[in-house]
C-alpha cells in the first residue's frame, strides 16, 4: 500500500471545497493508496511524474514515486483551473 502526501497547497485547495465534494475526492484519494494507477488515469504530457484522475469537474493531479511507495497530491482544481 501507498502513503498519501498533499503538498501545502494542495491541502488549502481540499479544505476550501464544500463537504459533499471533499467526501468524494477523498475517496478517491484513499482509493489510490491500493491502486496509484487506477482506470481512466491520464498521465500530464510535458511533465514525467504527474499524472491526474477525474472526479466529477474536479481534477486530483498526483506523482507517483514507486520506489517510497508515496503519492504526493499536488494539485485539487476545478477542471477549468486545474492546468494554469
Amino acid at each position: 500500500m501507498y502513503e498519501i502526501e498533499f503538498v501545502a497547497s494542495a491541502a488549502k485547495e481540499f479544505r476550501s471545497l464544500e463537504s459533499k465534494i471533499k467526501h468524494r475526492i477523498s475517496t478517491a484519494v484513499e482509493a489510490l493508496r491500493r491502486n496509484p494507477r487506477p482506470q481512466g488515469v491520464r498521465k500530464l504530457r510535458g511533465q514525467a511524474l504527474l499524472h491526474r484522475i477525474r472526479v466529477g469537474s474536479y481534477r486530483i493531479v498526483y506523482e507517483i514515486d514507486d520506489q517510497a511507495k508515496l503519492i504526493r497530491v499536488t494539485r485539487i482544481r476545478h477542471r477549468r483551473e486545474v492546468y494554469r
